[in-house]
Parts: structure tokens; sequence; C-alpha cells
């Protein structure tokens, strides 16, 4: 199976997530590949890191993508984004056990990584790891990664969270 992967960042990671993009699109691994900004040459260069966040969870949410690797000056505020839409789980990891756990222990569909913390050479190694894992639904993890899941849909029902 190949990945229908998303690339994204605000201006304070474009470099890195230009960087990933060119990889990527090597790595027989990866089927389809969305950009989903920002680029140079955008008009919108400046947006936001929430909306490429919020954009990424919403196509990987809709079935559109599989994952989404994004990147900002931290990682955290892409993270945090992404969180906020409904059935996202994104974590910021800059070593390669948390990258690792983040999917066999959580189910992780959005690795965040921060421009300003992390060497380019980590965080293209990162990215070719990372999108090597694959979540075992009957792992020990599974149970844990459900409580998740029952809480965000209890929540969903009740109009809260």
């Amino acid at each position: 199976m190949t990945l229908r992967l998303i690339l994204g960042s605000d201006e304070a990671g474009v470099d890195y997530k230009d960087q990933i993009l060119a990889d990527l699109r090597q790595d027989p691994r990866v089927g389809e590949i969305i950009d989903i900004g920002v680029n140079r040459a955008d008009e919108d260069f400046n947006k936001p890191y929430p909306y490429i966040g919020i954009a990424a969870g919403e196509l990987i949410r809709d079935g559109r993508a599989d994952r989404a690797i994004l990147f900002c000056g931290t990682g955290l505020g892409v993270a945090i984004s992404a969180n906020k839409v409904e059935g996202i789980r994104a974590a910021t990891a800059h070593d390669s056990f948390s990258v690792e756990r983040s999917v066999l222990s959580n189910n992780c569909q959005i690795l965040t990584m921060g421009q300003r913390v992390i060497g380019l050479e980590l965080a293209r190694r990162l990215a070719k790891e990372w999108i090597g894992y694959t979540f075992d639904p009957s792992s020990a993890s599974a149970a844990k990664v459900q409580v998740l899941e029952d809480f965000e849909g209890a929540a969903a029902a009740t109009g809260g969270a």
C-alpha cells in the first residue's frame, strides 16, 4: 500500500517542508503527495500555522489523505491546530523513538516538527522513518487509542469536549 501524504508548513517551516517534499517524491512508499503550502511564491506566504494544521486534519478526517507531515517553528503550533480536528492525533517528535511510538502506540496520523529546533538532516531521517510505521490494531496500544476515540465520540454526541 502506498501512502497518500500531506505536507504543509507556515513560513517558519517552509524550507524543511520543501526538502522533505522533494525526498518523499522519490520514496516508493508514497503514492500521492498533497502540498498544502505555504510556498514562497504564494500570495498568502504568511498564512498563520493554525490554517495549515486544521486543513491537514480535515483532509485526513475526510478520507482524502492517510497521513501528514507538518512544519512550523517548533512543530507545536501545527500539532495543536491539527488536534482540534475531530478524530485526528498529531504529535510533535524530534527523535526516532518518539516518532516510532507516535504511530505504534498512538496511531498518530500527523507528525509535526520544528524547523527552528532540529537540524535538517534529522528532520529528513525522521520523516523517512515515520512513514514506515503502521499501527497494529491488535496491539496492546489499541485499547488505549480506543479510549481516546470513545471519549471523542461521547464528547461529540453531547456537544462538548
